[in-house]
């Protein structure tokens, strides 16, 4: 055999080998068990420091039976890569109402919003208030209550804010605002708004996939190595892929929901990518389907898959948020009746 085509082989084998992604499996000793008789609520985020101390965000909400035997954990609990709880911070009277999505910037500061409430927050790693942007109980409504007229416009408000993105590079900070607005909110390090985009999509928008324009929750925002915005238009069934000004780029669909859109739970829930500095996989978090999916990050193909319904290790119920620690192993907060954490580690490549 030549030594050209033994070349050309070895290129096509590496081209082959570069788009097969990991497989997983669960790790059934992390983390470890909670101290004394805290107990889980409702899990609304995850995210993972420069240290691989990995960030839970508690909505606290137990039942009343629970609560006779148990006490609910704090607002934000963290864990060194071990899985024993290290700290837990946030007043539950202070933190974002029903606490939604978190975020660690390159100082390690905790971002977190919530999807009860107007306002984001940002928290040091040792649990001092940094800055807040918004008046907690505060809504960006015709009259600032939630049950008022979405704005879609506010300076200083939100409306059930649901993640954040802080860019690296200047601190810029994005916001998917989200269970209330239709729209990515953009403030400077300081929270000086800077701009926005992003508005209510019509049936027919969403079904063609209109640029800019949301079914219903922009659920989440992640900001890949190429400089480009991630936002989960979850009823959409699509992540749509912006330039940091808002121009949009394009669509990623994960069409494995509803027949027709708009999705009444939606697919795209959650947005990670792979630890390469190409980041060649994107994760996305189905939680319509209770699975997460591996998908091409250059073209968007699903790639493969991996979980199911269910309260069994491995499997989730309302898998909710996803990160990355700096090893590969991926972590699921799940909410709602799942209200757990897992952590899934890569076994080999196929």
């Amino acid at each position: 055999m030549s030594t050209r085509l033994l070349l050309a082989l070895g290129i096509v084998s590496c081209a082959l080998f570069a788009q097969t992604p990991p497989r997983y499996e669960v790790d059934p000793t992390w983390p470890k068990p909670l101290p004394e008789d805290w107990t889980w609520g409702r899990l609304g985020g995850i995210c993972v420091d420069s240290h691989d101390h990995v960030a839970v965000v508690d909505r606290r909400d137990i039942s009343d039976e629970e609560a006779e035997t148990s006490h609910r954990a704090p607002p934000i609990v963290i864990f060194d890569a071990a899985g024993t709880v290290i700290k837990s911070m946030g007043d539950p009277d202070k933190v974002p109402g029903s606490i939604h999505g978190c975020f660690f910037d390159r100082e390690d500061n905790v971002w977190v919003g919530g999807n009860n409430d107007g306002i984001i927050q940002k928290y040091s790693h040792d649990g001092k208030l940094l800055m807040q942007i918004g008046k907690r109980g505060v809504f960006d409504t015709s009259d600032g209550t939630r049950r008022g007229k979405l704005n879609n416009a506010s300076h200083e408000q939100f409306f059930l804010p649901a993640g954040i993105a802080i860019d690296p590079g200047n601190g810029d900070i994005y916001v998917a605002d989200g269970y209330g607005n239709r729209r990515v909110a953009v403030f400077d390090k300081t929270g000086k708004f800077l701009r926005q985009w992003g508005r209510q999509a019509t049936e027919q928008e969403t079904r063609d996939g209109a640029p800019g324009a949301f079914a219903q929750l922009v659920h989440c925002i992640a900001l890949g190595n190429d400089g480009l915005l991630y936002v989960c238009d979850r009823q959409g069934d699509r992540v749509q892929v912006f330039d940091k000004m808002g121009n949009f780029k394009r669509n990623i669909w994960i069409r494995t929901g509803a027949a027709t859109l708009p999705d009444p739970r939606g697919t795209a829930w959650w947005v990670a990518f792979s630890i390469d500095p190409e980041q060649k996989f994107m994760y996305v978090m189905n939680g319509r389907n209770e699975q997460v999916h591996i998908l091409d990050h250059a073209s968007g193909k699903i790639l493969s898959s991996f979980g199911r319904p269910g309260h069994q290790l491995g499997s989730f119920i309302h898998g909710h948020t996803i990160a990355f620690d700096s090893k590969g192993n991926l972590y699921v907060a799940e909410t709602d009746n799942g209200r757990r954490i897992q952590k899934f580690k890569v076994v080999a490549s196929r």
